[in-house]
């Protein structure tokens, strides 16, 4: 993603589904880690992150990603 994208992602996650700038900063976290250990180029996804820890409802991941297809 690039990195204005990604921008207006964090946005869109602080601001349309108020989840904490903690929250995010905690999934992103979770996603370098995962990044690091793995050796993946691309990192775990951060709404699927926000997901499995509870940061999320299911609803606003639905959200999330209805966000992604059209970003």
């Amino acid at each position: 993603m690039a990195p204005t994208t990604y921008s207006k992602f964090i946005e869109f996650l602080q601001d349309d589904l108020a989840i904490s700038a903690s929250a995010i900063a905690f999934a992103e976290r979770i996603c370098h880690d995962f990044t690091l250990r793995y050796r993946e180029k691309d990192p775990t996804p951060l709404p699927m992150v926000l997901w499995q820890y509870g940061l999320v409802t299911i609803e606003q991941l639905d959200r999330i990603f209805d966000w992604l297809e059209t970003a």
